[in-house]
């Protein structure tokens, strides 16, 4: 009469824990479907028009005047500096080549350099004295003036999605001024640096929330010029000393909103016009013919919108939550009283099918020998593992000794039709033969008469 209730209690405290870890699974495939991956091409690219590139925050700075040039090596992107002020926009500086990050700290005077989201090795090795200090789950819109007042004029009145990574310094007071509660870092000096840590406000999709946009191209038209640097995997070693002086100077990216610059073309204009290894054309959007650009991406993730996988993972869980509700209950088995009447008959027959659908014949084996040991030691007065079980059983129907072990406690049937066999025998020694009746003698008169 209890058994509803403990079924039930079982399902009020399973329910809760199945509905928890659906709500995280579903949290973290959308968070891994909404957050970018830096690796991925297009990534806040000033050409790609997906949600992740940045082609909006491109044409809102070129609507300002503002020069932008696509740069996709890093150091065509570091000699372009010198001719004069320029912001060098970094999107994914975990792409750069280790070699070249020691580069960042010879920019030249009129230098802003913006890196989004560096992790701790490029912020060791470009002699940066700052450390990653907290990551949030996302990026959230803070307001500038904090923890302090924010010492960039020009981002002070907007409110953007930039606290996700927070930073301390590492150096002497003063050496970092950070703002948006330490989502910000600017590193002052003649070549002034600017860490952001969140990519929200540079990316289509998310540059029209808050003052994301305002943000974004207040930060990079300060110098009237942008260097973007757009690697769409991670970028190549640097030449040797002996390959530089070998090859003659490369000849640099036009402008995608204007002319190339003079420098420029008097630099390109004295060698060949042939780009260098691992810099790609203007009109090519994936930047790819260097070394470090050959490897595509698998083409099974890109045949399929992220929306689909997360779809296919839900519904994978769905299929695992239906298969626990419907899978045996923990703990051992509980009798319950059948709603109906069985006879025994049937409950042998639906037994020797569960055995025969499971192809289980040691198991029948097992559990036929030892019925017919539990009759044979009833019938002989034996226990019924007796070794003296064999001997008698034999000298009472005549067979070997052998014989009766080996069907006592043989080798499996391999088959339906030995198991049967096996039955049949050992039915027919269980029973074993009948013994005659001996009746007593009927006791005699003196005269030998019957009383």
């Amino acid at each position: 009469m209890n058994t509803p209730k403990v079924r039930w209690r079982r399902h009020r405290i399973l329910i809760p824990v199945l509905l928890s870890t659906l709500i995280i699974t579903i949290t973290l495939v959308t968070r891994a479907v909404d957050q970018p991956d830096p690796d991925e091409a297009g990534f806040l690219s000033p050409l790609a028009t997906g949600e992740d590139g940045g082609s909006r925050l491109a044409a809102s700075l070129a609507g300002r005047g503002v020069e932008v040039r696509r740069e996709t090596d890093t150091l065509t992107a570091l000699r372009a500096t010198r001719s004069g002020p320029a912001t060098l926009f970094i999107p994914a500086p975990q792409l750069l080549h280790p070699q070249t990050l020691d580069y960042l700290n010879l920019l030249p005077e009129r230098t802003r350099l913006v890196l989004v989201d560096p992790p701790r090795r490029v912020l060791a090795a470009a002699g940066m004295p700052l450390r990653p200090a907290g990551r949030r789950w996302a990026a959230r819109a803070v307001d500038p003036h904090l923890p302090g007042p924010c010492a960039l004029p020009e981002v002070t009145g907007a409110t953007a999605a930039v606290a996700r990574q927070r930073y301390a310094p590492t150096g002497a007071p003063g050496s970092v001024d950070l703002c948006y509660s330490a989502g910000l870092a600017r590193l002052p000096g003649p070549a002034e640096s600017v860490v952001v840590g969140a990519s929200d406000p540079f990316r289509n999709s998310r540059i029209d929330e808050w003052d994301n946009e305002l943000f974004a191209t207040a930060l990079l038209a300060t110098t009237g010029r942008v260097l973007w640097l757009d690697l769409d995997g991670p970028a190549p070693a640097p030449p040797t000393p002996s390959t530089v002086q070998a090859s003659p100077p490369p000849e640099p990216e036009e402008s995608l909103y204007g002319e190339p610059d003079d420098d420029q073309e008097e630099l390109g204009a004295g060698g060949s016009t042939q780009s260098p290894a691992g810099e790609a054309s203007p009109g090519n959007a994936s930047g790819s013919g260097g070394p470090g650009r050959e490897q595509s991406p698998n083409p099974l993730w890109s045949a399929f919108p992220p929306w689909f996988w997360a779809l296919l993972a839900q519904l994978v869980l769905a299929a695992l939550l239906v298969a626990a509700a419907r899978a045996r209950r923990f703990g051992p088995p509980t009798p319950e009283p059948l709603p109906v009447a069985v006879t025994g008959a049937e409950t042998v027959y639906g037994r020797g099918r569960l055995y025969q659908r499971a192809k289980a014949q040691q198991s029948s084996a097992e559990v036929l020998r030892a019925a017919a040991k539990a009759r044979l030691g009833r019938r002989l007065h034996l226990p019924a593992d007796s070794p003296e079980a064999a001997a008698v059983v034999a000298a009472e129907t005549g067979q070997s000794p052998d014989t009766v072990r080996e069907l006592l406690d043989g080798d499996t049937p391999e088959t339906d039709r030995e198991l049967l066999t096996l039955a049949d025998e050992l039915d027919r020694v269980a029973r074993g033969p009948h013994p005659p009746t001996v009746r007593p003698p009927l006791p005699r008169s003196s005269e030998g008469d019957l009383r």
